[in-house]
């Protein structure tokens, strides 16, 4: 069977993020989403996504294929469920499909012609950039779960201090020496070639991923993902990094998701509760105004390839686009388009020009290539962003 993940209705209350990725590639737990299908089906899978996006992720359709919507993470019993799928059959969740059959040959798929199979137990959406922090501990335990089991941790070593060591699983090539790591409160999983530097302090649940670092005295607390290779220090609440990108040094970040290669300056802090206690709200690009979250606590989410400068203070729910560079004293507003470059004073366009030189060097560090492919997708999305920076 050839399995499809299709973005869905959620791709737009995922902006950022789905600016430069399909939604089958935000990571959420220790793993993406993808990678989370594809360990389950035991199948690798392809996408539906954006045309601008698609020569990077592009299809691949068969003579009979299973469709999923990347909203919806597995679980065993849904796996078995669209498995076992078969001609005209679709699965849902109360009104919004999970899975359906399909054929090369039907040109036109209308999904109330179906048979429809309501599935009726829990599953982990995401359907908001929020859902990425506040579903982490759910969706880490998961992957915990399914990394590590019938498999033995590498022996934990002697020097750190350790609470509930049976939560904690250990790649090979791990390090870590003289750290507090506290499992009680969830699972804490340490990538292959990871590091936990001397003095950091961890409560869990905690995916500290592939080639990724935690420096010299950090504070975790728990839900925190720290994507592949990439270096935190400081202290962190309740976060996801998407992988290669840095927060090295002291400052707060709680309640936020970073994309890839971001980079947050000496100091830099955000705020994640409001200091009347309200809900907040996050810029929403469909609406072009700000919308309910439904959440106390919400801190920063900032899109790939955005930085900012040494000593920079976010305010809660606070939106970055993508390439945008911050930087200057006080509170920059709380959504900064893409390709913006300035802070609390004013910002002026970041030309790509500019940006995409900055783009080869930082991947250049990391033995990674800025492809065309890449140069073309950041290109749509100056373009397409245009609209909401003062040019």
């Amino acid at each position: 069977m050839n399995y499809i993940l299709f973005d869905g209705p959620a791709r737009n209350q995922l902006l950022p993020f789905t600016y430069t990725r399909p939604v089958a590639d935000i990571r959420v737990g220790i793993l993406t989403i993808r990678e989370k299908w594809e360990k389950h089906l035991l199948a690798t899978t392809t996408t539906v996504t954006e045309d601008y996006l698609s020569e990077k992720w592009p299809m691949v359709e068969l003579e009979a294929n299973v469709m999923i919507n990347a909203s919806f993470l597995p679980t065993e019993t849904l796996v078995d469920k669209i498995k076992s799928l078969k001609k005209n059959e679709a699965i849902f969740k109360d009104e919004e499909v999970i899975a359906f059959y399909t054929e090369e040959d039907q040109e036109d798929i209308d999904l109330e012609t179906f048979d429809a199979i309501e599935y009726n137990e829990d599953v982990i959406t995401i359907e908001h950039t929020w859902d990425i922090f506040s579903k982490n501990g759910e969706a880490i335990a998961q992957d915990f779960e399914l990394l590590t089991k019938d498999r033995e941790s590498q022996p934990i070593p002697k020097s750190n201090n350790i609470i509930a060591p049976e939560n904690i699983f250990i790649e090979e090539g791990a390090k870590l020496e003289f750290a507090t790591l506290n499992a009680s409160t969830g699972p804490i999983y340490i990538g292959k070639d990871a590091e936990i530097m001397e003095g950091s302090v961890v409560r869990g649940p905690l995916a500290l991923c592939d080639n990724a670092t935690l420096k010299l005295a950090t504070k975790i607390y728990g839900a925190t993902t720290i994507g592949p290779h990439s270096k935190v220090g400081g202290e962190v609440n309740n976060s996801v990094l998407f992988g290669y990108s840095n927060k090295g040094h002291d400052g707060f970040l709680g309640n936020s998701v970073i994309g890839e290669w971001c980079n947050l300056g000496a100091d830099t802090n955000n705020s994640n509760l409001k200091n009347n206690y309200a809900e907040v709200r996050l810029w929403d690009y469909d609406t072009e105004g700000f919308a309910k979250t439904g959440l106390q606590f919400c801190g920063l989410m900032m899109g790939d390839h955005s930085k900012c400068g040494i000593n920079t203070m976010f305010n809660t729910g606070t939106v970055i686009g993508v390439n945008a560079n911050i930087f200057g004293s006080g509170f920059p507003r709380n959504f900064v388009p893409s390709y913006s470059w300035g802070g609390s004073s004013g910002f002026t366009t970041y030309l790509t020009k500019k940006a995409f030189e900055v783009c080869k060097v930082v991947m250049s560090r990391r033995g990674l290539e800025f492809t065309e492919a890449d140069q073309s997708i950041l290109e749509h999305v100056f373009e397409e962003t245009k609209r909401f920076r003062r040019e």
